[in-house]
């Protein structure tokens, strides 16, 4: 736990706060599909489209809610969104058709993006800049600890697959997340940063104005097709495209978990400021593009040895890149933004995965299933430009901050 857990202090009392919510939603993930489509009576379209629009709705939210925390207080408005969150889980009980369930998803996914907005701003408030990236590293391990652990307990009600454990699962999830509002608690509410954000674009959507920050964002996206391509992509080249056993894909999705709790924070620790943080994007991109070609050799005639093998290297690869990346977009994403807008660039720069599990399914299923190996070259190809592209955007982003 000391590898998982920072320091006592409030780095500590935000990975607590993260642990026990990332408990619940690591229960939610595993059996909500099935929950909504056994126990509600829903067809697995309609429960796809509802989740569709939920998730663009909470990925639109970030950026307002942020605001919200930059003006009411992060503290307060974290705490406030951790219960509303609860509560549209405890709604989830009611729903018995699609329009409800399209109502409520859109509700929890607004909930939870201004909350991992409004999150990141009360830790650039109460960490020190030059902690901020070690302590998100800490929180990712717990979050990928968390969703193990929850996992875990979801899969208990995916085997009981009875009414009474998918809706205990529910309640469960809703309970951790008041526990989490209990644990932030326990926090100070920071003083409102009175550094004044020009030469950045004035006004009350300074971020949407802020061309260098998007594109460290739209970078970032890029960057983050890592996820579905684990959770998505890879499943469908293992059974479409390889001699592997089916189970690697869960397996493969057990070593990323696994390493990135045993080892994020080790490979965050050397980013620190703007320049590390670019060497570690450029990093990841040439990871990932090795990543990519070690897959492509997978889906070439071998034994299953061999196959399981190398899905293995390749996976270890990527899962560093992984790490990199996330690091070194922690400390851009904190970084570039303005002391007192936070909130609203967080929300921003969390977009970045939202859009890459919207896009994710249609660029990996066309690269992978349609173009087979010669998709995994163009997609290694995308993440080394990526990766990159940071060094001169940075370049100009930091500039623009400088210019009187």
């Amino acid at each position: 736990m000391s590898r998982i857990l920072p320091l006592a202090g409030p780095s500590r009392v935000l990975a607590l706060a993260q642990l026990a919510n990332s408990i619940g939603d690591g229960a939610f993930y595993a059996c909500s599909a099935l929950f909504f489509t056994r126990v509600v009576g829903l067809s697995a379209t309609r429960v796809g489209l509802a989740l569709t629009i939920g998730w663009a709705c909470g990925m639109l939210a970030g950026v307002p809610l942020g605001y919200v925390a930059d003006r009411w207080g992060p503290r307060r408005t974290t705490i406030v969104l951790a219960l509303a969150t609860a509560a549209t889980i405890g709604t989830f009980l009611l729903v018995r058709s699609f329009a409800p369930l399209v109502a409520v998803m859109c509700l929890y996914a607004c909930c939870q993006g201004g909350l991992t907005s409004a999150r990141q701003a009360l830790l650039a408030a109460l960490v020190r800049p030059d902690e901020r990236t070690r302590v998100r590293a800490h929180l990712q391990s717990t979050l990928n600890a968390g969703l193990a652990l929850g996992a875990g307990l979801g899969g208990l009600a995916l085997y009981f697959d009875t009414r009474a454990a998918y809706l205990t699962v529910l309640a469960m999830d809703a309970v951790a997340f008041v526990i989490a509002a209990f644990v932030l608690r326990r926090l100070p509410e920071p003083e409102r940063a009175t550094t004044p954000s020009e030469p950045l674009p004035p006004g009350r959507w300074g971020v949407l104005q802020d061309r260098p920050y998007a594109l460290v964002t739209l970078l970032s996206a890029v960057m983050y097709l890592n996820m579905p391509l684990l959770s998505l992509g890879l499943p469908l080249w293992i059974v479409h495209s390889t001699e592997a056993p089916k189970a690697m894909a869960a397996v493969l999705l057990m070593v990323n978990m696994v390493t990135v709790v045993v080892f994020q924070v080790r490979v965050a620790r050397p980013v620190k400021d703007m320049a590390s943080a670019v060497r570690a994007t450029r990093w990841a991109g040439w990871l990932m593009l090795a990543a990519c070609g070690v897959y492509a050799v997978s889906g070439t005639e071998m034994g299953i040895y061999a196959a399981v093998a190398v899905l293995v290297v390749a996976a270890l690869i990527q899962v560093f890149g992984e790490m990199l990346q996330g690091a070194g977009g922690w400390e851009l994403g904190f970084g570039l933004a303005p002391s007192d807008r936070q909130g609203q660039y967080q929300g921003f720069f969390g977009m970045a995965p939202q859009l890459a599990r919207m896009l994710g399914p249609l660029v990996l299923t066309t690269l992978l299933i349609g173009w087979g190996t010669a998709g995994w070259f163009v997609l290694g190809g995308l993440f080394l430009l990526a990766g990159l592209a940071f060094g001169p955007v940075v370049r100009h982003a930091t500039a623009s901050r400088a210019c009187p």
